[in-house]
């Protein structure tokens, strides 16, 4: 990777209206800072020197160079970035100590997360808190709120009082990292997206006949996902009902397939499903393009079915 260039970046470092108006809709601090840093540049630079330079981690780097390329206002890219186990390079212990004495945010940090966990912070315990601030660049008042939504949904899950690994936190700091939550305001936009998307929960699981559990994690993940999608309770009834049909059970998967190829289709509500099943039941009137598609996406499903 030799570098990266700005759409018609001009000489004079000047930033035309448009543009900022795309940063500052974004909302998102690191990729307006990125986008400075890189129209400052006399030249092109690696990904390797704009983390030196700005004191980033390699996750905390690609959230951003990723918002400027969604916003088209950055070409080329690094490589993905590795997965959280891979990237994992734990403090030592004479960082953490260094950080202990030396840092008064992270020393506060530590002693608000034994309070919350309700216990004494081992060695480890301590390497890990200390790489999601160091490593990963999440500032402490950022790790606080991770903390804290890491206890409640653990409580949600398993009940009151309960509390989550240093491991389990992080794993969802590594999660934060990706999605480029490094600011205060930022987390907080994803946790009351989360809280908005938990009170619409109760809605889907009925929809799929589920009382007196709570969903599992693997669980949660698909009905999040249509959440974002905007599908409907409604919607997920109707796919539940030929799940149970084809599958005698609920079975995720299969009724997660069937909602896709309903997108799809453009089919977005009960009414547009009966619709198209009514005109695929009378039969395609021409050898479309169109008619052709759909032979093959039921003939996908029927395999499905099979499995």
């Amino acid at each position: 990777m030799a570098g990266y260039i700005l759409h018609d970046r001009e000489q004079d470092v000047s930033l035309p209206v448009q543009r900022l108006d795309k940063l500052i809709a974004r909302g998102d601090g690191d990729a307006a800072l990125l986008y400075l840093f890189l129209t400052r540049a006399s030249g092109g630079v690696t990904p390797q020197e704009v983390q030196t330079r700005l004191n980033w981690s390699e996750l905390r780097f690609c959230a951003a160079e990723n918002t400027l390329q969604q916003l088209g206002l950055l070409e080329g890219g690094a490589a993905a970035p590795p997965e959280p186990a891979e990237e994992r390079s734990a403090c030592s212990t004479e960082d953490v100590a260094a950080l202990l004495e030396g840092n008064r945010a992270f020393a506060d940090l530590v002693k608000q997360t034994e309070e919350r966990l309700g216990k004494k912070l081992k060695t480890a315990d301590l390497q890990v808190l200390a790489g999601l601030y160091d490593d990963l660049g999440l500032p402490p008042d950022v790790i606080y709120l991770l903390v804290n939504h890491c206890i409640h949904r653990i409580e949600r899950r398993f009940g009151e009082g309960r509390r989550p690994t240093v491991r389990q936190i992080e794993k969802e700091g590594y999660y934060w990292a990706r999605e480029g939550l490094f600011s205060q305001e930022a987390a907080s936009e994803y946790l009351a997206a989360y809280a908005a998307r938990q009170e619409q929960m109760g809605a889907y699981l009925r929809a799929l006949q589920i009382s007196g559990r709570k969903p599992v994690e693997s669980e949660e993940k698909y009905i999040a996902k249509w959440i974002e999608k905007g599908v409907s309770p409604e919607l997920v009834a109707l796919a539940y009902d030929q799940t149970v049909l084809y599958k005698k059970e609920l079975n995720w998967r299969y009724l997660n397939a069937i909602l896709h190829r309903w997108e799809e289709n453009g089919w977005r509500t009960p009414e547009d499903v009966e619709q198209g099943n009514r005109q695929r039941t009378a039969g395609p009137k021409s050898g479309s393009r169109a008619d052709r598609a759909a032979s093959e996406r039921d003939e996908w499903l029927k395999q499905l079915i099979k499995r």
